[in-house]
């Protein structure tokens, strides 16, 4: 798996647990398919059990997932809407991404961002758990029971891949990024090893920060993530 330089690495981690220590209130993870209040109750009740019952596809992240410092229709997961759209799809996206959050923040939240007719779970954790440099042994729990639970309710599970930061010491960023790879191998879920790979340390794909990608930087990340999740959308097309 491509490895940033080390120095790209350090800047790029060291920067981004500043960057997400602030974040603002609209950052809230939210449904792409959000619609205006029906004017009564029976049409609210038929508007709730029609977006239950619409497949969804929702992704479990942090500030990168969330699309920190841009519209929500510029994230990679509504990007990724926009392609299932045209390629006649139907799945409401959920953007379930936090800034600053780590891989147990992730599963606190698990349950309520499984709500629905969730057939695939992207989770995009680990950026946090590394900047903090929390125990790879937490990520790899924290990571495994989320894949248990979507598992154990079919739904189809894709892992993004994050580098540590080479501060905490090469055995550290081993350890780190061997979490992702085992648990691909343990769960048979499709890996994405560096879900910035091309992206992180550009200038011309980041915000002003340095740390956060722009509209051209979530584009990348979204033909990337969309080379791993298409086949697990196509087996559900055709299943």
């Amino acid at each position: 798996m491509p490895v940033l330089p080390t120095r790209v690495a350090a800047v790029f981690l060291a920067a981004l647990v500043v960057a997400c220590a602030d974040r603002p209130a609209s950052d809230a993870p939210e449904s792409a398919a959000a619609t205006d209040t029906p004017p009564d109750a029976r049409s609210v009740a038929r508007a709730s059990t029609a977006a239950l019952a619409t497949p969804r596809i929702v992704f479990l992240g942090d500030s990168l997932t969330a699309g920190y410092g841009l519209t929500p229709d510029q994230a990679f997961p509504a990007l990724i809407g926009q392609r299932l759209r045209e390629a006649g799809h139907v799945f409401e996206i959920v953007n379930a991404g936090v800034s600053g959050d780590t891989s147990a923040g992730g599963l606190r939240r698990l349950e309520w961002s499984l709500d629905g007719d969730v057939k695939v779970l992207v989770v995009a954790l680990g950026g946090n758990d590394g900047l903090r440099g929390l125990p790879p042994s937490q990520l790899r729990d924290n990571l495994a029971r989320i894949i248990e639970t979507a598992q154990a309710r079919q739904i189809a599970v894709v892992l993004l891949g994050m580098e540590a930061p080479p501060n905490f010491g090469e055995t550290y960023t081993r350890e780190f990024r061997a979490v992702y790879r085992e648990l691909a191998e343990r769960y048979g879920v499709p890996l994405v090893p560096f879900f910035l790979e091309g992206v992180a340390g550009v200038p011309s794909l980041n915000q002003a920060d340095g740390i956060h990608p722009n509209a051209e930087g979530q584009r990348r990340i979204a033909e990337t993530v969309w080379q791993a999740l298409r086949p697990v959308i196509e087996s559900h097309a055709t299943s």
